[in-house]
This record gives C-alpha cells, structure tokens and sequence, in this order.
C-alpha cells in the first residue's frame, strides 16, 4: 500500500530526506530534503522539487541549468524517514557538472572487498563508443568500425557470434565471457551507427520481461 504524504515520518524542521537513484543505472545521484508542499509538486508535475534548508524555499532541481529529474516513482523506506526517488535525469546532476554528486575518493575501502561488476557497465561502455562518435579520434578500433560502416560492424558481429558458440561449445566460461563481451561491444557499435538508443533495447527487454512465457509445445 501506497504512503500518504501525512504517513511519512517528517523530521522535527517538517522535512524528510530524499535519496535520487538513476532509474537506469542505479546510481546515486543525489540527497536533499523535501516538505510536504515540495514533494506534491514532484507527483503533481513530474520533476523534482526539494526544499532548500540554508535559502528556507522550495525549488525545483535543474531549474536554472535545465537539468532536471524526471520522477519515475517514489518509494519510502520501512520506516518513512526516507523517500527513494527513481528519476531519469536530463544532463548531470551534481551543481559542479559532475554526474552525481558522489564523485569524490572515498573515505574508506575495505582491501578484502571486491565489488562485483554489473550490467551498468553496459552503459558506460554505451557512453564511451557515443564519444567516439563525435570525436572520430585517429587511431581508435571504434573510430575505424564507424568509418567501414553497417556492413563491416555486422561482419565482425557475424564473426564474434561465432566465437560465441564456439566458446560455449568448448565449455570453458573465460573465453565464453571473453568472446561474449566483444559481441556486446560490436553490438553497441552497431546501435550507435545505426542512431538506436540503448534506450530502446532496454524497453524491449523490459516488456519482453512482463510478457507470460510461451507455451512449450509437447510431443504428445
């Protein structure tokens, strides 16, 4: 059941943190404080909105620079003292033109601890071959695939989905992720070239997702 703004646990000042993730990555982009008068012009419009402790007045984020988040949803925690909010943010987030406000080292790492690698990094590689495509800088293998065009970037896609089966057949998983890893890197290619947002791929995935499964078909 969904929290009422009035079953929220505002602090002693009538505030409650908000933590803003992006809704694609999951990163951390930000923490500020929204009033009750603020987060009604989140749901009612869509974007953001947080109460400034130190100028004491509601404002919407990305106001002056037009980098602002768009709502996806806003869910609080077991207690509600604390509003996640899901937001697809239009530029970055942080007031220095970082991404996210969370861009300094950090405090601490613990040495013993790996952090496991996630399918953001799909992004991330995503970003860096859009880059390439603006840039077009000499010596780059994307630069080159970019410049041979759709036909040669689906040769190497042909020639890496074999390498696929090839590894799998084997059963070894190193080069099986190895060899996956260079299709999904042409793959991304392709999509750039072929001016397809990631975006759109991750939107077939996601309703292919909610679909039933199909009916497996008996012999009988």
């Amino acid at each position: 059941m969904a929290m009422e703004p009035q079953e929220i646990t505002w602090d002693a000042a009538g505030l409650v943190a908000g933590v803003v993730q992006h809704a694609g990555t999951g990163e951390v982009r930000m923490v500020g404080y929204l009033s009750p008068e603020s987060l009604e012009l989140t749901k009612s419009t869509g974007f953001v909105h947080f109460y400034s402790r130190s100028r004491q007045k509601l404002w919407k984020k990305g106001e002056t620079s037009g980098n602002v988040l768009e709502v996806v949803d806003i869910t609080p925690d077991c207690d509600g003292d604390v509003l996640l909010i899901r937001a697809v943010p239009h530029g970055p987030t942080c007031h220095t033109g970082a991404e996210s406000c969370f861009f300094s080292e950090p405090l601490h790492r613990n040495p013993g601890a790996v952090a496991p690698a996630a399918s953001g990094v799909v992004d991330e590689v995503a970003a860096v071959v859009a880059s390439r495509k603006v840039e077009m800088p000499e010596g780059s293998y994307t630069t080159y695939l970019f410049n041979e065009g759709v036909d040669k970037i689906g040769k190497k896609i042909g020639e890496e989905a074999a390498e696929v089966i090839i590894a799998a057949k084997n059963g070894d998983p190193g080069p099986l992720a190895q060899e996956a890893s260079d299709l999904i890197y042409h793959l991304l290619v392709m999509l750039e070239a072929t001016g397809t947002p990631l975006d759109a791929v991750w939107e077939v995935l996601s309703q292919r997702r909610a679909q039933p499964a199909p009916a497996v078909a008996s012999d009988s």
